[in-house]
């Protein structure tokens, strides 16, 4: 329960506080006051497990010291000079090179996810052939808040409609399949629609997607979706650009989440956990798409809080530590050990209807029934609550509960904090 000190906290910024804080934020109501490695501890000096890392954004848990180190570090010499070259720019840059595929091997340097994304577009926008004026995007997707990403996915503000030039294609969401079609007799109907509408039109210049979708539900695409896609959009002139703020750096156990699915994309936005939860984000990219003169004029990639020093910093102390310490490979093993006692909780719970994921990435759909697959968010929110109550924080979004812990957790951690979530969910459903 939310203690004394902190009700206290939130009852005086309450007085100023725009209201609109996220679905976990507003149902939790705590004050968390520091955070050590994968513990967060709250104003009345409750700790946590933190299973959301941040909001998916701390890969090394909280307050890394090589991190921290490097920040303290960068902030007594320098903090901002626009995009001049600071020292250690050029060492990120290729510390980036060595942990991305060979083939993007040019970058810019942006602040958050929605801004990367909107360079992503200027990019495309900037190098596209006339005639290859319609963006292709997801159904479900997320890309950010800002104008461009929201009518990407044609998410409407108020009353007003932005689709803008975007055309939507089918995600791969199996168990809710739009087309009410089942694997494996729908021969993935989804994705030749995809190819149909989008990879096929002389009119579109790019498809901008996530290879799985985080804020719509931890999407896992099933063997084929993506391969037959990517090799359409090849084929016809169609750029891919990969969103993958949320799965890029190492959360699904591979740098990039493209690299499982048979996807090489000629544009990838990164940011979430780039830098342990500083605002840093990066366009990578071929270096014929970036250095595309109508994409590179002066300032095209210029911001003013973009690739400062303390994000360079942030971000060189947290991919060095991934690397050197070989933490993809930690990912990949505890991941196999996430997805086996997840399981093994959809298997007991009837209202938990579809546990999926990759890696330490996994998304967990609550139902009234599994007959009818209703949709059961009241639920969610309750073992999202009780479970907080008992030391352990989660991601919560509608109706699916997400689990993304650290990737430096070990597996006592691991079991200790899926045994607080399986005591939450008793609690709640039976």
């Amino acid at each position: 329960m939310t203690g004394r000190h902190q009700l206290e906290r939130l009852e005086r910024e309450a007085r100023h506080l725009a209201p609109g804080a996220s679905q976990e934020a507003a149902a939790g109501q705590r004050v968390f006051a520091e955070g050590d490695g994968p513990v967060l501890t709250d104003l009345d000096g409750n700790q946590y497990l933190d299973f959301a890392a941040g909001t998916l954004t701390q890969s090394l848990g909280h307050g890394h010291p090589e991190v921290v180190e490097a920040l303290i570090a960068q902030a007594r010499r320098l903090w901002n000079v626009h995009d001049s070259a600071t020292p250690d720019r050029a060492a990120l840059l290729e510390l980036l090179a060595r942990l991305l595929p060979g083939h993007l091997d040019t970058y810019a340097l942006f602040s958050t996810g929605a801004e990367v994304i909107e360079a992503a577009l200027r990019v495309v926008l900037a190098g596209a052939e006339p005639g290859r004026n319609r963006i292709g995007a997801m159904r479900g997707g997320f890309h950010g808040k800002t104008m461009g990403a929201r009518m990407l996915v044609h998410w409407d503000v108020g009353h007003q409609a932005f689709a803008g030039n975007s055309v939507l294609g089918y995600s791969p969401y199996c168990y809710r399949c739009p087309l009410e079609l089942t694997r494996p007799t729908c021969q993935l109907r989804c994705a030749s629609l995809v190819r149909r509408h989008i990879a096929g039109k002389p009119n579109v210049s790019a498809l901008v997607f996530e290879p799985v979708l985080g804020a719509g539900g931890v999407i896992v695409p099933p063997p084929g979706y993506w391969e037959q896609i990517a090799d359409a959009c090849r084929a016809n002139g169609v750029l891919l650009v990969a969103d993958e703020v949320l799965t890029g750096g190492g959360r699904t156990g591979t740098f990039l989440a493209c690299e499982q699915f048979g996807v090489e994309p000629d544009l990838v936005a990164l940011a979430k956990g780039l830098a342990s939860g500083f605002p840093f984000a990066v366009l990578a990219g071929r270096a014929d798409v970036m250095r595309h003169p109508a994409a590179s004029e002066p300032g095209a990639h210029a911001s003013t809080f973009a690739g400062n020093p303390l994000g360079i910093a942030a971000a060189r102390a947290t991919l060095g530590v991934i690397e050197r310490d070989r933490l993809l490979e930690r990912v990949r093993a505890l991941g196999e050990r996430l997805g086996d006692r997840l399981s093994a909780l959809a298997a007991r719970f009837d209202h938990l209807g579809d546990v999926r994921g990759v890696g330490l990435l996994y998304g967990l759909e609550f139902v009234t029934d599994r007959q009818s697959r209703s949709p059961a968010p009241d639920i969610a929110r309750a073992v999202y609550t009780t479970a907080l109550d008992l030391g352990l924080r989660v991601a919560l979004g509608g109706h699916i509960l997400r689990i993304a812990p650290p990737f430096t957790l070990d597996e006592a951690l691991l079991d200790e904090g899926l045994g607080l979530l399986e005591r939450a969910l008793e609690r709640v459903l039976l």
